[in-house]
């Protein structure tokens, strides 16, 4: 597995609000407890909201929500969009800068303690990786404003491709990487799948209802492993 991908798994297990121990991480990764206390060292060190230390175990803290800064959701793909372009521009002080801008950006977002877990800016993930998904993010959001379904061809952390129709409910913002929470019929549960990772999308004409069990409501309201 791939460190940024690793990252991202731990993100996934903190996000409960709960303390974590590190030993219990590394068994779910398949990976080293020292592995394991390195990221998180990444983690904290790149602005992640999170608090713990080795032998007491982890803890994320202070969601945040979008829109940040007054923008919209557009405005804020269409900025890490030129930051993807800029960030692998050949011109070295460019992706200085680059890097730097959003460092700044990721910042300053801010917090809202009141309202559902939306996700959290952190600066680990390269450039490129958010770049794959851009072009899907508009059709995305029309399809959550529409209820339509989606199918999309989705390559997982292992490297397998599975074909699956979607029903999605919101987008999320990880700090340069985008992940869209949904239903997923393919495995009759809900899923958390980044944008990056989506190599083909199909906009379905078959609208969906809300059913009891299936809403962006049962999903934030769901049992939290215990």
């Amino acid at each position: 597995m791939r460190r940024t991908d690793r990252l991202f798994e731990l993100i996934q297990i903190l996000r409960d609000g709960r303390l974590h121990r590190a030993q219990g991480m590394a068994d779910r990764l398949e990976v080293s407890v020292r592995t394991v206390y390195r990221d998180m060292e990444t983690l904290m060190a790149s602005g992640v909201p999170v608090q713990g230390e080795r032998g007491l175990g982890y803890q994320m803290t202070a969601p945040i929500t979008l829109p940040p800064l007054n923008l919209t959701l557009t405005e804020l793909e269409a900025f890490h969009l030129g930051m993807a372009v800029v960030g692998e521009a050949a011109d070295p002080e460019l992706q200085k800068a680059a890097a730097s801008l959003s460092a700044k950006i990721d910042a300053v977002l801010p917090e809202d303690r009141s309202a559902p877990p939306r996700g959290w800016g952190f600066a680990v993930y390269p450039f490129a990786d958010a770049a794959h998904g851009f072009a899907h993010m508009p059709r995305i959001r029309a399809a959550i404003r529409a209820r339509q379904k989606l199918s999309v061809t989705y390559t997982d952390l292992a490297g397998n491709e599975t074909q699956r129709s979607l029903r999605p409910l919101q987008m999320e913002y990880w700090g340069r990487v985008w992940t869209v929470t949904c239903w997923c019929e393919l495995r009759n549960d809900f899923r958390v799948l980044r944008v990056d990772r989506i190599t083909t999308l199909k906009v379905l004409p078959e609208l969906f209802v809300e059913e009891q069990g299936k809403t962006l409501i049962d999903y934030l309201n769901r049992p939290k492993p215990g």
